[in-house]
């Protein structure tokens, strides 16, 4: 990848066992159905939900651990049953794990994923959902942090508020005190995010304070967005997705994705080397850890794999980042689309969501 990202970030280890972004803004977006998609893996939950919604996917990783997240996750669908599934993958109480694994999971996984699962006992055994780097860095935060601000009853009577006046009025009453602010804007600093979240390297063209971005967008899904309809939301304040389960897990989402899992399939390496042609791309944030020029010859790359009226669907979290000046004459920016999207984006950490068209 331009610019030695993969020399500068480690990819050996798991960083997102969920995919923290909102997957319901991708179905519109790219609106999947029949089309062939080229999507970052990361935990592998938006490249699934995508199959579910009847595109064939291609998910892309530069790190190998998370890749053996996806395959973890495909081999668990398809061999266990919705209860089983929830289970194991760390959704509902169990203690043999392990035992599943071993008995039912290991031998329909690809060499590399057993041997990686394998050598992980204590993920497996705590729940694959709970096994990134970022989900540690949230448990930090409930754990840790929360308790010093609001108490458990607090929490849950926010959670439960479903009238959106009652959301704002709560929110302004008991939520937003002087406490929450200050030890927000510690924790979701551009220091201790780059330490125990995401990684420094993240970080390096962001300008200006993190903190009080990300502030203002938890705010927005605190008061005006339904929260007991938000898995992430519900994550970050629980430690789990009790009542709002992502999009690749609910029920009936998930049986299309039985149906077409050969519609998956996994890529090593930059996402701009992937095979092929394609109608979508999900590309998460991946352009504002490059530099401009960087950038730009990624997106040059990817637009030739792109056919007519293909569509680019990409967050920025704290840098902006869109269409490179040079590209303008061959894509089209799809702004009201992506505002009225981002509105709804659950996923409270970035700043903007982009939608590109190329010109047919």
């Amino acid at each position: 990848m331009p610019d030695d990202l993969a020399r500068r970030v480690r990819f050996d280890f798991i960083r997102y066992a969920n995919c923290w972004e909102d997957a319901q803004l991708l179905f519109e977006a790219l609106q999947p159905a029949g089309k062939r998609i080229l999507s970052i893996a990361s935990g592998g939950d938006n490249c699934l939900a995508l199959v579910g919604e009847g595109a064939e996917v291609v998910a892309a990783d530069l790190s190998r651990a998370q890749l053996a997240c996806v395959d973890l996750k495909i081999a668990a669908i398809r061999e266990l049953d919705y209860d089983d599934l929830l289970t194991f993958l760390g959704i509902r109480s169990a203690t043999d794990r392990l035992a599943v694994f071993e008995r039912r999971l290991r031998a329909a996984l690809p060499e590399y994923a057993a041997e990686f699962w394998a050598e992980r006992p204590n993920a497996l055994a705590a729940g694959i959902v709970h096994a990134g780097k970022f989900e540690a860095y949230f448990r930090l935060f409930r754990t840790r942090v929360l308790p010093l601000i609001h108490g458990r009853r607090t929490v849950e009577n926010l959670l439960l508020a479903r009238d959106p006046g009652g959301r704002r009025d709560f929110y302004e009453r008991r939520w937003n005190n002087r406490r929450w602010r200050l030890v927000f804007r510690l924790f979701f600093s551009r220091w201790v995010m780059g330490r125990f979240g995401r990684d420094p390297e993240f970080f390096r063209y962001v300008e200006g304070s993190v903190a009080d971005r990300i502030l203002a967008r938890a705010e927005h899904a605190l008061t005006t967005l339904p929260i007991h309809e938000n898995p992430y939301l519900e994550y970050i304040l629980t430690g789990n997705f009790a009542r709002a389960l992502p999009p690749y897990l609910e029920p009936a989402r998930l049986a299309r994705i039985r149906e077409n899992l050969n519609r998956i399939t996994l890529f090593e390496g930059p996402v701009e080397e992937a095979v092929g042609n394609f109608d979508g791309f999900n590309l998460s944030d991946i352009f504002e850890y490059l530099p401009p020029e960087a950038g730009e010859a990624v997106y040059g790359k990817l637009l030739e794999k792109a056919r007519p009226g293909a569509r680019l669907a990409y967050w920025n979290m704290l840098v902006p980042r869109s269409c490179p000046e040079r590209f303008r004459s061959r894509v089209e920016s799809l702004d009201e689309l992506a505002s009225r999207l981002f509105e709804l984006d659950r996923a409270f950490f970035y700043r903007r969501f982009v939608v590109e068209e190329t010109w047919g």
